[in-house]
């Protein structure tokens, strides 16, 4: 029988092995990929998972293997800077920095942290229940018991649905294309994420390691024809952005519609806890869906080093943890409603520039302090 095992080897769950291998815990990671290869998009790490990874002494492979980020940009269609949030003060409180990095790049570095004998690939839940134990039935037909069972596998987490049975997971009405690409983009642009705003629409550019460059581009889904080009919907913007969509091959384009999940009342049930966004998935505009799977599971080791009642833990980290990311999935979609508007943009551009930059120092710092 397992003791402890987490469903999912996505970067949540890999962070919760890497930190109960530090608490010296036995586990078993279970993955329903056949590799731990996940389809090529960019991530940010921001300031607060960095400082979790630090605590692991990962801190500088990642940002060896990705690339610092130092300030955060939104500009209008032509590349005009509508706000900006500089980093590096926060970076000198912290001793981390923002790490735009390939997602599988990410993963195999976690991975790697983990004995091999830790992660079983090739496991895809198709069955929980709780007897005495958990039983885990897997679609490869393979069956293992658990006495305590982490919920790492996503939004449409199988273990919410049959053990918690709760979750409604809300479209934004937004579609997102995502692109990989070896690009050459211009200086200036190295050391910042970049987001553009337009009418019914935004694009995003950060480079992600010496060559790669890593993009975005969302749209109200239904105020554009469905079989438009991507190039052809956004030839308004900056010359850059249909450079950077032009040079972009077909197979490194992946498209998905912006999803995140409505607050669900328990995150844990007996001897089983939710994490990251199988607990609280949130839309991707603050750039925190990882980031706080990955501080889920910094508070759970926290949370170890003190009692090592497993129940007990589980109850003080959603009651430690449940504030803040609320806050960041309601204001994530807020973010995501207002950086799309088709209408009055120019009067959202002018008072986004009116906001001073304190108050995006503030936000910034809300969001990346830990919480113990």
């Amino acid at each position: 029988m397992n003791t402890i095992s987490i469903i999912g080897a996505g970067i949540g769950g890999l962070t919760l092995g890497n930190i109960l291998k530090q608490h010296q815990y036995d586990f078993t990671i279970y993955e329903s990929a056949p590799e731990i290869k996940p389809v090529g998009a960019g991530i940010m790490m921001a300031v607060n998972a960095m400082q979790v990874f630090d605590q692991l002494g990962l801190k500088e492979k990642i940002e060896k293997a990705g690339n610092k980020i130092h300030r955060i940009v939104i500009a209008n269609e032509s590349l005009k800077t509508i706000s900006k949030t500089e980093i590096l003060e926060l970076e000198t409180k912290y001793n981390s920095c923002n790490v735009a990095i390939h997602r599988a790049e990410l993963q195999k570095i976690l991975a790697e942290n983990i004995s091999s004998d830790s992660i079983k690939l090739n496991h895809s839940l198709q069955k929980i229940e709780k007897k005495e134990n958990y039983i885990l039935d897997f679609e490869n037909g393979n069956q293992f018991e658990s006495r305590i069972v982490f919920g790492a596998d996503g939004i449409k987490s199988p273990i919410r649905n049959q053990i918690l049975k709760t979750g409604t997971i809300r479209n934004s009405g937004q579609k997102c294309w995502r692109g990989l690409l070896d690009f050459d983009l211009p200086e200036k642009y190295h050391q910042e994420a970049f987001e553009m705003w337009g009418k019914g629409k935004r694009f995003g550019f950060v480079k992600i390691s010496d060559r790669k460059v890593y993009w975005y581009a969302c749209i109200n889904e239904k105020s554009f024809g469905r079989y438009l080009e991507i190039a052809e919907i956004f030839n308004d913007f900056d010359s850059l952005i249909l450079q950077i969509i032009e040079a972009t091959a077909n197979e490194n384009i992946i498209c998905n519609t912006i999803s995140d999940l409505t607050p669900i009342p328990k995150w844990y049930s007996e001897n089983l806890c939710l994490i990251g966004d199988a607990a609280h998935a949130t839309t991707p505009n603050m750039g925190q869906g990882a980031c706080q799977a990955i501080e889920d599971a910094y508070i759970i080791g926290k949370l170890l080093e003190k009692n090592k009642d497993f129940n007990a833990v589980f109850e003080e980290f959603q009651s430690i943890r449940r504030k803040k990311v609320d806050y960041i999935v309601s204001t994530s979609r807020t973010i995501g409603k207002v950086s799309q508007w088709e209408r009055g943009n120019s009067i959202r551009n002018f008072l986004m520039g009116m906001i001073p930059e304190s108050m995006h120092q503030k936000m910034a710092k809300k969001i990346i302090e830990l919480e113990m």
